[in-house]
């Protein structure tokens, strides 16, 4: 299928890599349909609105950058996700002027089931985390490297 984004201009996607966000995310809840587009040579994708050319968010693993990310969710989650196989975490970047002080979401991950293609962007209760945790830390750069 062809979509129009602001960034690329009218682009194809395999249906596959197109989910149903049934409540929306946070602050874009009238946005239920996304496509998954990866960011070549990078671990990076962007979650790019069906409808709203202009709606797309840079998204990552955490695991990428944080190996001890870990978390559990609800049953009520695990149901609207419809959770019976294993599904992909992303965390939603924000990209600064000065690079190192990228940011990646951790309080609300980005939960999708690709074995049925839909997804919710889920806040966790009481975990810690925080919405701005570094991505280019000495731990993150250790963990990518292996050390």
């Amino acid at each position: 299928m062809f979509i129009e984004t602001s960034t690329w201009g009218k682009i194809e996607v395999d249906e596959n890599n197109t989910y149903q966000f049934p409540r929306g995310l946070p602050g874009f809840e009238n946005e239920t349909s996304f496509a998954l587009i990866p960011w070549e040579d990078t671990p990076f994708s962007y979650l790019q609105s069906l409808t709203e050319k202009e709606l797309s968010f840079l998204i990552v693993s955490p695991f990428e950058f944080k190996k001890d990310y870990s978390f559990e969710l609800s049953e009520e989650d695990k149901e609207e996700l419809k959770i019976e196989e294993d599904v992909v975490v992303y965390s939603i970047v924000t990209i600064h002027s000065d690079v190192t002080k990228s940011t990646m979401n951790l309080l609300a991950p980005v939960i999708i089931n690709p074995a049925h293609r839909v997804g919710k962007q889920v806040v966790l209760q009481q975990s810690g985390y925080v919405t701005k945790h570094l991505i280019w830390t000495e731990e993150a750069t250790s963990a990518k490297e292996g050390v």
